[in-house]
């Protein structure tokens, strides 16, 4: 069977052949019939269109935009504030026919997805402090957005007011008269350490916590205790929660690192026989969809996940198009309102 090219099909319309080309490549420049006579054709013949690859070479375009995340790519699709997030990325990439590719930051077999694939930029989600692959995609030199990250005055971020809203979240406690305060937050990866053994703490963690402790020194009060549990999954909230209840005071209200944590904390209290929140107040952070499921609805900080989404990836589109034309990127620091929510999760604090 003899090999379609593009001249094969322009000699059977009858237009050259960089007609053809265009009518994959770049349709704006033909009208909408001529380029639905070539399609039609080309499917007749059985060509599928330029080869990726060598299209990308001749473009300088990969067509695509990576989204790099610390934790797995699992986890990504079974947290739902990370799925909201990659949601919002897809909505606003979808008119633009940009490809999404996730990169995670774990290297399999000398392969780092972050030095070895072909994107033309990409959005840093969640990464951790030290983080290689984030290293990688900085060395490459493409354009690149931050996304819960602590900000550098070179490239674009997109944050949340994790400290304000955490802030918000304690103080709300404090003015229902709550006084035995605990913070439930989530442990820094040891991998985040420096070679001193100093401490690599993420962005959002740090914030949030200066954010609780910094409302409770204001109201002269010293936590309860700050616990720190593992991760997110059920079996490190439970654990961290349950440690939390069997302090002497016990606390009666709990500030939370997420809704995730928070909802344990929840489940943990009502196993232990209390009422929340009659006997405990909680609050979480996120406002996630698994807020207003649990029972009572949770009292959260609301972000806005899908904003976060769509600014972020308007600003990588923005630096790819800079990119593009040698022209100057110009970075912006974006910090996104955080709020509070109240449901039936928090009430003043027992006598």
């Amino acid at each position: 069977m003899a090999r379609v090219t593009l001249q094969t099909i322009a000699d059977r319309v009858g237009v050259s052949r960089m007609s053809v080309s265009n009518a994959f490549s770049r349709p704006d420049q033909l009208s909408h019939d001529l380029r639905e006579q070539i399609l039609a054709v080309a499917k007749e013949l059985g060509y599928v269109g330029p080869d990726p690859v060598a299209r990308a070479l001749v473009r300088g375009t990969t067509g695509a935009i990576g989204v790099l995340l610390t934790d797995s790519l699992r986890y990504a699709f079974t947290d739902e504030v990370a799925t909201g997030f990659l949601g919002s990325v897809v909505d606003e990439l979808a008119p633009t026919g940009l490809a999404l590719t996730l990169l995670t930051a774990e290297d399999r077999n000398d392969v780092l997805p972050a030095r070895d694939i072909a994107v033309d930029g990409a959005l840093v989600y969640s990464c951790r402090p030290r983080s290689t692959a984030r290293d990688w995609l900085v060395r490459r030199g493409i354009p690149l957005v931050y996304v819960d990250q602590g900000p550098d005055p070179g490239i674009s971020s997109v944050n949340v007011d994790d400290r304000g809203g955490a802030r918000t979240a304690a103080q709300h406690l404090i003015d229902l008269g709550h006084r035995h305060i605990a913070v439930l937050t989530l442990a820094s990866d040891a991998r985040d350490s420096g070679e001193d053994g100093s401490p690599g703490v993420p962005h959002v963690q740090r914030e949030r916590r200066l954010g609780w402790l910094g409302a409770l020194a204001d109201a002269g009060i010293e936590p309860v205790a700050v616990v720190e549990a593992s991760g997110h999954a059920d079996t490190d909230a439970a654990e961290a929660s349950n440690e939390l209840l069997t302090l002497d005071p016990r606390p009666t209200g709990v500030v939370c690192f997420s809704d995730v944590l928070a909802l344990g904390m929840v489940h943990a209290a009502h196993r232990n026989g209390l009422s929340v929140p009659e006997d405990l107040s909680v609050v979480g952070f996120d406002d996630s969809p698994v807020a207003t499921r649990s029972e009572p609805a949770l009292t959260t900080i609301r972000q806005d996940v899908a904003e976060k989404g769509r600014l972020a990836t308007e600003l990588l589109r923005q630096a790819i198009d800079a990119n593009r034309a040698g022209a100057p990127i110009e970075p912006r620091q974006v910090t996104l309102p955080a709020e509070l929510v109240v449901r039936g999760t928090t009430a003043p604090a027992p006598s």
